[in-house]
């Protein structure tokens, strides 16, 4: 059975993706488990760590030598981690699956030339309903066109870093780009004060954190005497979990190139 390295193991998705792989969810096992240098569950036994048992394999800081071993890369961690576990994972020749936000153009420059020597998934959100939901977006703005007003508000804990959120801004960039319009022009993020009629053309981005929310997206399109709203809700982070190790199995023996979860899900155009 392939066996995959998951990277930021021991973080709030780390512990849900450890507990996919030790059912073997997707044929896929677990090799290395790697956190950051001085992590105090350095050495425990990942599954053991997570809560799901005891895999015989413990927590490393050592990625090159874990992705080495392993024949899939899944990355949680951050920006600048991620950027470079996808330079690690090229330079040992294994495909990675990123499921980072927060990436820069700089980030995602680096990451797009390791994707040219092995094969990367990343996403901003790995489950199926939200990547369901970035196509309904782009095919309900396409046909509801200029008459409609587009705002999307997003809700997590408050632990995230970012924001808005990585699944916030695909969203935003596919109905932009239905509507023939580029965020850096029509986005709005938040409004406060004396801000005037609200423009055609403009869309809006509000983020919200509260407690242990684990995701909530709504897209809204408003129009003259009715609204339509498509909101996806995540329950658990087992939905992203499941998703990545879906991810991990799929770009096994794929060449060398940037992927996302359309690909993997059969939603690419």
């Amino acid at each position: 059975m392939p066996g995959a390295v998951v990277c930021g193991a021991m973080g709030r998705m780390g512990r849900a993706i450890l507990a996919v792989l030790s059912t073997g969810s997707h044929g896929i096992s677990l090799s290395g488990a790697v956190e950051a240098g001085g992590h105090p569950l350095l050495s425990r036994d990942a599954f053991e760590a997570a809560g799901v048992g005891k895999a015989g394999i413990p927590v490393t800081d050592d990625f090159a030598k874990a992705v080495a071993a392993a024949d899939v890369a899944i990355d949680f961690t951050g920006a600048d981690a991620s950027a470079g576990n996808a330079a690690a994972a090229a330079a040992a020749g294994k495909p990675i699956v990123i499921g980072s936000t927060g990436l820069s153009p700089a980030h995602m420059d680096r990451i797009r030339n390791a994707a040219a020597t092995v094969a990367i998934v990343q996403s901003p959100n790995m489950s199926v309903g939200v990547n369901l939901m970035f196509r309904v977006a782009s095919d309900v703005a396409r046909v509801l066109g200029e008459e409609y007003d587009v705002e999307i508000v997003e809700t997590h804990h408050r632990f995230k870093k970012d924001a808005p959120s990585g699944t916030a801004v695909r969203l935003a960039d596919a109905v932009a780009a239905a509507l023939g319009r580029s965020m850096e022009d029509a986005g709005v993020y938040g409004r406060r004060g004396m801000v005037g009629e609200r423009t055609r053309k403009e869309i809006g981005v509000l983020a919200v954190r509260a407690g242990d929310v684990v995701g909530d997206h709504t897209l809204v399109f408003g129009g003259i005497g009715e609204r339509f709203e498509i909101t996806h809700r995540a329950h658990s982070r087992d939905t992203f979990a499941r998703g990545a190790v879906r991810a991990a199995a799929w770009v096994l023996g794929k060449p060398p190139g940037l992927y996302d979860m359309a690909d993997v899900l059969g939603l690419a155009r």
